[in-house]
């Protein structure tokens, strides 16, 4: 069952109390490469989405790209890296992948899973390497042998997880576009459903045949014996918003949870009095249907004086939240990982549970 989220369900944000996320005074980038912008992360997870320790440390992903003074290229020139995460330090381990011959141009985010010692990594492949700078997005993958260094070798040549678009998406095929208002297919977001053990990908997308140019969806693929199949969105925000970023589930006190990042911009145009935040919303299974958490959706808001100050919001099975530090007062791209967070869930009910970072790891 696909749910829609509402402009109703935006509307009661004004009446609810925000979980505000705690400021960022000094962006830390220690044991980062400098020179560089870091964004959009997610760790290294196990088949029930809990972070893999070994040795005492974590592997996570985030894009990076070099510095050329104006945030806004990053994107065309991403590539994910493997973050060391260790005493609250974060090392650059250098990037995932191998060089080799791709269709595609540059990378964009995904998900990692670790199990029985393959490292399978879902990601989005952008663009096209036959022009640059193109909006193009495909969910595309690749796997790896863990080493005794418990780290990934013998990377198998990306491919192409789906084809196609099925009758519920559309196609994200455009080469130009502006940010915030190009369509969707990409983030993919590797969960298992521990209720019959079928696998699925989220993936953030837009709604096919919708005559809003505000078409966001919460997309979705299952895993069957011949590959994996495209499905309805388990929610979507036709007339709500374009974009419903970095969707990924959770399954926490026998619910499921949809979580999805947005911004103030993103919204219709009547709507953006809303906050740019995370969002979410909750089901008894994955058929749904889904309840916008907190009766809004929303989950956690940036500081009120601070609107943009982090984004990209990710949430795994411990409830440990991770993102990027985006803009602050001024006008600083951070580019750097932001404090983790820890949410509090009940119900249908979800907040900040702890406000400091590394009492969430």
């Amino acid at each position: 069952m696909t749910t829609a989220w509402t402009a109703e369900h935006v509307h009661r944000i004004a009446h609810q109390d925000v979980a505000r996320i705690p400021p960022v005074i000094a962006p830390d980038c220690s044991g980062l490469e400098r020179g560089r912008l870091y964004w959009d992360m997610w760790p290294v997870q196990d088949t029930a989405g809990a972070r893999v320790a070994m040795e005492g440390r974590e592997l996570w992903m985030a894009l990076t790209a070099p510095d050329r003074a104006d945030p806004s290229l990053r994107h065309f020139e991403a590539k994910i890296h493997l973050l060391e995460h260790k005493d609250a330090d974060w090392i650059d381990l250098g990037p995932v992948l191998p060089e080799a011959p791709v269709p595609y141009e540059r990378e964009w985010a995904g998900s990692a899973l670790l199990a029985d010692g393959v490292l399978t990594l879902f990601f989005t492949a952008a663009g096209t390497s036959a022009k640059a700078g193109g909006y193009q997005q495909e969910l595309w993958s690749a796997t790896a042998r863990m080493g005794a260094d418990r780290l990934p070798y013998g990377w198998s040549h990306p491919a192409p997880l789906v084809r196609g678009h099925a009758s519920h998406y559309m196609p994200a095929d455009a080469h130009e576009g502006e940010a915030g208002k190009i369509k969707a297919f990409r983030d993919p977001a590797w969960f298992r459903d521990p209720a019959d053990g079928t696998e699925y990908l989220a993936f953030s997308a837009s709604l096919a045949g919708s005559d809003s140019a505000f078409n966001g969806a919460f997309g979705l693929a299952r895993k069957t014996a011949s590959g994996w199949v495209l499905t309805p969105p388990c929610l979507h925000a036709d007339g709500v918003n374009n974009e419903l970023e970095r969707a990924h589930l959770v399954f926490h006190g026998k619910l499921y949870y949809a979580f999805w990042s947005t911004q103030t911009a993103t919204f219709a145009p009547e709507l953006r009095d809303a906050p740019g935040g995370l969002y979410g919303m909750v089901a008894d299974s994955m058929a749904g249907p889904w309840r916008p958490l907190n009766g809004s959706g929303l989950v956690l808001a940036n500081p009120q004086d601070r609107p943009s100050q982090t984004y990209s919001w990710y949430v795994d099975a411990s409830l440990t939240v991770c993102s990027f530090v985006d803009m602050l007062p001024g006008g600083e791209f951070g580019g750097v990982p932001a404090p983790l967070l820890r949410l509090e869930l009940d119900g249908e009910r979800a907040g900040i549970a702890t406000l400091t970072g590394e009492n969430a790891a």
